[in-house]
């Protein structure tokens, strides 16, 4: 493993900046103490960062030598409302937020790449470090581009960096093409007639016909869709009913749906279209769908193959080549780096978080990132950005 004794000495550094984070958590479009935090760190070494994009977004550029080359970095920066169950001492001080995600991890390892850029400047060009809000659901990627992230900081492409559970600590994953899934969500709400418990003869029930088309939503993918296209559709909530003796009027289910392909997407929603109609109608109640109803879906988070193809490069060098799977089986969960890949080429990487009971999974209230991984995704940022702007 090559990583520069100047990114181990910061290790400790970033060690703090991480559990800081960890402590605090924010979420979408309220990272406010998360931006000023890096910001100043951002201050102390020697940059002037741009704040406001997205509400709390965060951009530091440096420029060094008289090449017009560029290259963005991005890590994100919100935490989920997810009530944290670890007891450690850093453990989060914000009852029902936390960073389970591990993007504390990711602004820590970025700071520390700009920490040791700005200190060692052995580069010819320009890199934009962009600290994103919002990526958990609200699209922060595709706010800060909306507000015009490439127009003030025009990059020539952009690179993404995520921790994995399950991934050796060390290891890299990385492949050409579809990484993580399209996300879209659903809304159902079914409304019949309420009545008294009792007499359910005198109602029409949508808690029957709701029972019967969350069942009836699982034969999508395996009767519709073609086994070779992966896609999930799964009910996440249902809410209903304010009493035990009531046959309430309404229910309502929410859910997700993410697939690789846009023919598969449509295929999708047409038969959760479908479904919600003639279940509906055979149990005498009104059904509506109503498709991304609070929040933008994501597209397909896509690796351009230059890009993929240095970024292999570079994290064969960091990490050695035994250490860097080319074919990752890419993952149903979603990303919005894949507004940012829309628009510009580049590349998103799995930095392994390794399988330790201490870590957990993403989205648990056990996970914890894991600090060992600090230096290694420092590393990879520090020798991509040498790499693209090689003097």
């Amino acid at each position: 493993m090559q990583i520069p004794e100047a990114i181990t000495q910061l290790h400790p550094q970033m060690l703090v900046w991480r559990r800081h984070l960890h402590r605090y958590p924010e979420t979408a479009y309220e990272e406010v103490q998360t931006a000023d935090f890096i910001a100043q760190q951002l201050r102390d070494f020697g940059f002037i960062p741009h704040t406001g994009l997205a509400k709390t977004g965060v951009v530091a550029s440096l420029s060094v030598g008289a090449s017009t080359k560029t290259i963005a970095l991005r890590a994100d920066m919100d935490a989920l409302h997810i009530h944290e169950h670890n007891e450690f001492a850093y453990k989060s001080t914000v009852s029902g937020k936390m960073h389970a995600c591990g993007h504390d991890g990711h602004s820590a390892m970025l700071l520390g790449a700009a920490k040791h850029l700005v200190d060692t400047q052995q580069f010819d060009g320009t890199v934009h470090f962009i600290f994103q809000p919002a990526e958990e659901g609200r699209a922060g990627a595709q706010q800060m581009l909306a507000e015009g992230l490439f127009e003030q900081f025009p990059s020539d492409c952009v690179f993404g960096l995520h921790n994995f559970p399950n991934v050796p600590v060390g290891h890299f994953a990385i492949k050409a093409g579809p990484m993580m899934a399209a996300l879209n969500c659903f809304e159902i709400t079914l409304t019949g007639k309420a009545c008294h418990a009792a007499k359910p003869h005198l109602g029409q029930d949508p808690m029957i016909a709701a029972a019967q088309l969350i069942m009836a939503l699982q034969t999508i993918v395996s009767r519709n869709v073609n086994p070779h296209e992966p896609a999930v559709v799964s009910v996440t909530q249902i809410h209903s009913g304010q009493t035990w003796n009531a046959i309430p009027e309404e229910v309502t289910l929410r859910g997700t749906y993410r697939c690789f392909e846009y023919s598969v997407q449509q295929l999708l929603e047409r038969r959760l279209q479908e479904l919600t109609e003639t279940l509906s109608m055979a149990f005498n109640v009104t059904g509506q769908i109503v498709f991304n109803p609070e929040n933008p879906g994501y597209p397909v988070t896509s690796n351009s193959i230059k890009e993929t193809a240095i970024a292999v490069a570079v994290a064969t060098a960091v990490v050695g080549e035994q250490a860097v799977d080319l074919n990752p089986v890419p993952s149903m969960g979603s990303e919005d780096f894949a507004f940012m890949l829309q628009q510009k080429p580049g590349c998103y990487v799995w930095l392994g978080n390794g399988n330790q009971p201490c870590c957990g999974q993403l989205h648990n209230p056990h996970y914890d990132f894991n600090d060992d991984i600090l230096p290694i995704g420092a590393a990879y940022w520090v020798k991509l950005v040498e790499t693209v702007l090689n003097k």
